[in-house]
């Protein structure tokens, strides 16, 4: 069953560690047109950059890309999102799916996913998707997000630490990754309904976000619930560092090679 819901790609031009992120060169392509292109694929009736970046808007207007200029000032892409969407004038039910501007080879089946999910859990505003560590590396990774959730998939914790830490194994094997457990890395990808990010903008940042500066952990500070899944299919790497657009560079030559 299909559900009716828009993608909403923020994408800032002055992120610390990759300035100019969004237009960074993917094997011919800005990374901000692979990133749509992934929403596109999906079942989205809607994908729309919103960015604060004039450079940005002008590329996606000669890449016949729906975009927005939103305003400097926000601390966050959800409050990015939420400036299209007042300008937009959806309704408070309305299913919005959040990509990160920095995910050039998200599958669409994950948006289709995540937007699944919430519009199946009406009594929820927020929903998001995880995938299985495999190696240590990820496990003590702390730009690597681990999540803890419940029997009913609803998150409990987000941290940059292992979470949960697994006492006795750790004890015998500081540095494995624990067989008796699986580990969990946030995948970042949130749906909305509109109700629940006009209440998240306008919370306080809390302590536990402030501490981890994970924005996500606002909800939960605040009594929100976030309903966590494990992805159905193995999210690409994102692009945070240099390193990374190498690592996504090679992905890409590889997947033009087998082509």
């Amino acid at each position: 069953m299909t559900h009716d819901f828009k993608v909403i790609i923020p994408a800032r031009y002055g992120s610390t560690r990759l300035p100019g992120k969004p237009l960074c060169d993917l094997a011919g392509q800005p990374m901000i047109q692979r990133v749509v292109e992934c929403a596109r694929a999906s079942a989205a009736s809607a994908v729309i950059v919103a960015t604060d970046d004039q450079r940005i808007l002008d590329v996606c207007a000669h890449l016949n890309i729906d975009a927005e200029l939103t305003a400097a000032t926000h601390r966050s892409g959800s409050d990015r999102i939420a400036e299209v969407i007042t300008r937009r004038g959806w309704n408070d039910e309305t299913l919005i799916i959040n990509v990160q501007g920095d995910e050039p080879l998200l599958p669409a089946s994950l948006i289709n996913q995540v937007a699944a999910n919430l519009a199946a859990r009406t009594h929820l505003g927020l929903a998001t998707l995880a995938y299985p560590i495999t190696d240590s590396a990820s496990l003590f990774d702390p730009n690597c997000v681990k999540v803890v959730f419940n029997h009913a998939g609803e998150a409990l914790y987000f941290s940059r630490a292992p979470i949960p830490w697994q006492r006795d194994e750790f004890a015998a094997h500081p540095h494995q990754l624990p067989a008796s457990i699986t580990y969990w890395r946030h995948i970042g990808i949130y749906a909305y309904r509109v109700v629940a990010l006009k209440q998240f903008v306008n919370l306080e940042p809390a302590p536990l976000e402030l501490a981890e500066s994970l924005e996500q952990l606002r909800a939960l500070w605040h009594g929100m619930a976030i309903h966590v899944e494990g992805a159905l299919e193995a999210p690409g790497p994102g692009v945070d560092t240099a390193e990374d657009l190498m690592r996504v560079l090679e992905h890409l030559e590889r997947l033009n090679a087998a082509v």
